[in-house]
């Protein structure tokens, strides 16, 4: 997503308690970030972080990494976070906000971090041949998340987009992951607790179907 530099953002980021500056140093001991010991989730490319402050808030049992390459995407992130957490009347305790490119991501989080769940939502469909390696659900990157995903952890992943799904399908088997659940029309389906993204709201207003995943590592 194309976003419009915001003067306000890292200066906002560098003040943020929950934003981390030097992600490189927290390489597995990012339960020590937090507050308290409790399991570890990811979500790659979380844009404006609206997905991750309802789940954070939903399960504050869990801690919850945020991580997106664009700060200025981030800054809108937090904002969008410690609105949310005023409106429950929480502290935000459990999220930390990371700037940093996921095809470097086994700089950051390393096999002692032991990640339970990873959260891919409408990600780039790259869709040129060419850039395809570019997407997260490419096995390129389904191999890097194995350094640090759980044996029996999950990823669960939302797409707009046919083309993607359907290769991402086929990614995910070729990368030996087992497919729990393959759903084409997420909203007309038994899936319990689905947070509406922002883009996902905007998909389905046009009569877009959102399709969704869940891949298990296997033990």
């Amino acid at each position: 997503m194309r976003i419009r530099k915001k003067k306000w953002a890292q200066p906002e980021l560098d003040a943020c308690s929950f934003f981390v500056n030097n992600p490189e140093e927290h390489r597995g001991k990012w339960a020590d970030f937090f507050c308290d010991a409790q399991p570890l989730e990811l979500e790659v490319g979380c844009g404006k972080g609206t997905f991750v402050a309802e789940k954070a808030l939903r399960n504050p049992d869990v801690n919850f990494i945020a991580m997106d390459i664009k700060s200025n995407m981030l800054g809108v992130g937090r904002r969008n976070i410690v609105r949310r957490f005023e409106e429950a009347g929480r502290e935000v305790k459990n999220i930390a906000l990371v700037a940093f490119n996921v095809d470097q991501i086994f700089r950051v989080i390393g096999e002692d971090d032991k990640i339970d769940r990873i959260y891919i939502n409408f990600c780039n469909p790259w869709p040129r041949g060419k850039h395809n390696k570019r997407r997260l659900t490419h096995p390129t990157k389904l191999n890097l998340y194995k350094n640090f995903l759980k044996k029996g952890g999950e990823i669960h992943f939302k797409t707009d987009n046919d083309e993607l799904f359907e290769d991402s399908l086929e990614y995910f088997k070729e990368s030996g992951y087992e497919l729990l659940r393959v759903v084409r029309d997420l909203h007309n389906s038994d899936i319990e607790g689905n947070i509406v993204t922002e883009h996902e709201k905007m998909f389905s207003d046009e009569g877009i179907l959102i399709k969704y995943l869940v891949a298990k590592l296997p033990e």
